[in-house]
């Protein structure tokens, strides 16, 4: 059984049991998080769509830790003009453990 859901602007397909890392969460370490925004649920070959999210149906996952993701440089030059700038990013992410998937 998966299913896929939506946060941060991104799909992620899930199962029970999956760890992954999301956009920051407004939620502290330990804590339940549930998603309620799932677009598919595939159920032993049983797939049910959203239109454009299915009516119920929600994912739980706990909430291990919140962490920074790698940094990103943008660098940018103009030649001969002795203009340079460099530009770091760090996205803050949260990593989740899918517990069960209701639907």
């Amino acid at each position: 059984m998966y299913a896929v859901l939506e946060t941060g602007g991104k799909q992620y397909r899930v199962a029970a049991g999956d760890t992954l890392e999301i956009e920051l969460l407004p939620a502290t370490a330990g804590q339940v998080h549930t998603f309620d925004r799932v677009l598919l649920i595939n159920k032993e070959g049983n797939v049910t769509v959203g239109n454009p999210v299915i009516a119920g149906a929600t994912i739980k996952a706990d909430v291990v830790e919140h962490i920074r993701g790698d940094k990103v440089v943008a660098f940018k030059m103009r030649r001969r003009k002795g203009y340079h700038k460099k530009i770091g990013h760090r996205q803050e992410l949260t990593v989740v453990k899918v517990t069960e998937i209701n639907g």
